[in-house]
């Protein structure tokens, strides 16, 4: 692992300055520069090219669509998603169950808003709800081109309710025996923290962190408060304090590599 500075940089991105995707069916906000957003300067953080904040309305999704060669991790913070895929899996997400798909050689697969689900897992009986699905939907390289593509997806909720902050997806063998869900990146880990009042948590030290306040406000040791889709990038180690006096659902990426230049 890169050895980490004693000053590392904090650079602020506020949720109004991502750019944004209006197509009626989605509210989409880009954190880095996708689709026909693109700004040389904001490519990627570490090994995180894509932090997508998606709201999509009942009955509508992403039709069947190609990947390749990436690691895509999914966490639904509101309703429910179901994933479909050219290799025969299907899912339906929601708060507290973390989903990854390794596209590798290529993959088609769609995502749509199954919200008259969450009443069934609910234990509620109801033949529609009107309800849009809330999702962050996050990609990083895999460690080597052309492996073969992979789902896999995983209940932690009993894991978040306890609080901390905890490994969701990883690649790193210093989480092997958390239950996170697995992916193809030796160098990468997302956690996520339900910040409650009182119950600060302690930022992982990397030479790349990314923080993203996915609901509510908190509050970070060196920047002060962050809004809902507020993210900080850190460059140069981490071992900051995260509180919030509300509550809040914060994801943070750990990376001790970053996206190759050459």
């Amino acid at each position: 692992m890169t050895s980490t500075l004693s000053q590392p940089n904090l650079d602020i991105r506020r949720s109004g300055d991502r750019f944004k995707s209006n197509a009626g069916w989605l509210d989409s906000k880009h954190s880095f520069s996708f689709s026909n957003h693109y700004d040389p300067k904001n490519t990627h953080h570490g090994l995180l090219l894509v932090n997508n904040d998606d709201i999509v309305t009942p009955g509508m999704g992403f039709d069947t669509h190609p990947h390749q060669d990436m690691e895509i991790v999914t966490w639904v913070l509101r309703g429910s998603l179901v994933h479909q895929d050219s290799m025969g899996h299907s899912g339906v997400i929601y708060p507290g169950l973390a989903q990854r798909m390794s596209a590798g050689t290529g993959i088609l697969h769609s995502e749509k808003n199954d919200s008259w689900r969450l009443g069934d897992v609910a234990g509620a009986h109801s033949d529609k709800h009107s309800d849009p699905v809330h999702f962050i939907q996050m990609w990083v390289v895999p460690d080597e081109a052309g492996i073969t593509p992979g789902y896999e997806q995983l209940e932690i909720d009993a894991e978040l309710l306890a609080g901390g902050l905890v490994p969701v997806a990883s690649g790193m063998d210093a989480y092997a025996d958390h239950s996170a869900i697995r992916i193809k990146n030796k160098y990468a880990a997302m956690h996520v923290a339900r910040l409650q009042p009182g119950q600060p948590v302690t930022l992982p030290d990397a030479p790349f962190l990314h923080v993203f306040v996915a609901d509510g406000q908190a509050a970070m040791e060196g920047v002060g408060v962050l809004e809902q889709g507020d993210a900080v990038r850190v460059s140069g180690g981490g071992g900051q304090q995260l509180s919030s006096d509300t509550g809040a659902e914060v994801i943070v990426w750990e990376m001790h590599a970053t996206v190759s230049q050459g």
